[in-house]
């Protein structure tokens, strides 16, 4: 495995270079960085290291964490998934992306890294017993249904292996679990949703949580299976049959165990539960109380805003999906009480289909075109915090720098913390 980047604090420093290897660990080859940190995480430590031109050169270190060896490794190549999901995302986007939106990954490494779902589609015998002997836990595994018959034809893959008897043995070894569900009208919801969410609270403590989603469709399902999406009085209907189960978990094994998406209250028009009903927020990142908390963190902070600015008039851009919580949550403190000058709008995803309602799928030609009609009236511009990778690029490569070059006004990325986004627009 390929040294990137050695720091000037490593002991290492000055004899091992970038373009170095990592040849062994205490005799044992090392599989990628989570393996080399946990093979370095004995009291004693031999590493093999290889020089470009193949030489060996050999270390010892005594209680010395791989941490503290300052080295960044080249990672590991990302396990694809093998699965041909019938509401798979990547399979509903045209050509011209970002390249990694065209990824399909299905690694449990990044699971346990990052936190995303997998199917354990392609998790063979081997990479099990690692789970379990290096304790990578906790792991976020898509269900969709425990009915493996039905799991096979939604996944579209017949080798699929019996969820609950892989989900077992983990659990039983150490591992901790947390589970989703992507409900398709019709297919997993009913009577199976009903069997899933039962064969699953039978898994705790081991399987943790489970998270329920409504599919997201975009325009681009050409040649894909027939599938529509919720109504009002459906979503209404499934938050209701969760939330009894809610109670019942809670009084049986302590714990709601399972969760309703935000999007959901979004489609139902249902005012979001308590902060406290979350518990844990283990399923944050799944859309899972991420309303409910940014507007408990905004009534927290809010009396410490301060003296703003009342003379500049913002624009915060958002999603469809986000518009009727915030406008009806947020905005009126904001206008009423702050005095601020500031408009949401709802901004309509036209590259994707009006379907598709989050802010994290706003193309950056979308964002910008709707901002252009409505910059003149405005001082400031205001985007969604999740609109932009971490190098500053819309979905649709349209870079940051670009879009305030475009608008030729002041351009601001919001933050989860809206006093925050507050204070430096308004300041």
């Amino acid at each position: 495995m390929k040294i990137l980047e050695v720091e000037p604090s490593s002991p290492l420093f000055g004899t091992i270079r970038p373009g170095y290897s990592v040849l062994s660990v205490n005799g044992k080859p090392v599989l990628d960085a989570i393996d080399f940190r946990f093979r370095t995480s004995d009291e004693y430590v031999k590493i093999v290291f290889a020089d470009a031109e193949g030489r060996e050169i050999d270390y010892q270190f005594h209680d010395l964490a791989a941490g503290d060896l300052g080295l960044t490794l080249d990672d590991h190549k990302i396990k694809l998934c093998k699965c041909d999901c019938i509401f798979c995302f990547v399979r509903q986007q045209p050509n011209g992306m970002r390249r990694m939106l065209y990824l399909k990954d299905e690694d449990y490494r990044l699971s346990f890294t990052h936190g995303n779902f997998v199917t354990l589609s392609n998790t063979s015998d081997e990479d099990i017993a690692r789970i379990i002997e290096q304790r990578l836990s906790p792991l976020y595994v898509s269900v969709h249904a425990t009915d493996d018959r039905l799991r096979r034809c939604m996944l579209r893959n017949e080798k699929l292996a019996p969820i609950i008897p892989r989900l077992k043995y983990l659990g039983e070894n150490g591992i901790a679990i947390h589970t989703q569900v992507v409900l398709c009208p019709g297919i997993n919801d009913g009577q199976q949703l009903e069997r899933t969410l039962t064969d699953l609270v039978e898994l705790h403590p081991h399987v943790q949580t489970l998270a329920v989603v409504p599919v997201g469709l975009t325009k681009y399902r050409d040649k894909l299976p027939q599938l529509r999406t919720y109504t009002a009085d459906e979503a209404a209907a499934i938050i209701d049959y969760i939330e009894l189960r809610q109670k019942e978990t809670l009084k049986h094994i302590g714990t709601r165990f399972v969760w309703a998406a935000d999007e959901f209250y979004v489609i139902a028009d249902r005012p979001f539960p308590s902060r406290g009903s979350y518990e844990e927020m283990n399923q944050f990142e799944n859309g899972v109380g991420m309303a409910r908390e940014f507007v408990t963190m905004f009534n927290r902070r809010r009396n410490r805003l301060g003296k703003l600015s009342r003379n500049r008039k913002a624009l915060l851009l958002t999603g469809q999906s986000a518009y009727p919580f915030l406008s009806r949550e947020v905005i009126p403190y904001v206008r009423e009480t702050l005095g601020l000058r500031a408009t949401l709008a709802p901004v309509p995803n036209e590259f994707w289909g009006h379907s598709v309602t989050v802010s994290g799928l706003l193309t950056g030609k979308d964002l910008l075109a709707f901002a252009t009609e409505r910059v003149a009236d405005h001082d400031a511009i205001v985007l969604p915090p999740n609109c932009l990778n971490g190098d500053d690029l819309f979905l649709d490569n349209l870079s940051l720098d670009e879009f305030r070059a475009a608008l030729g006004k002041p351009v601001y990325v919001g933050q989860y913390n809206f006093a925050a986004t507050l204070r430096e627009v308004y300041a």
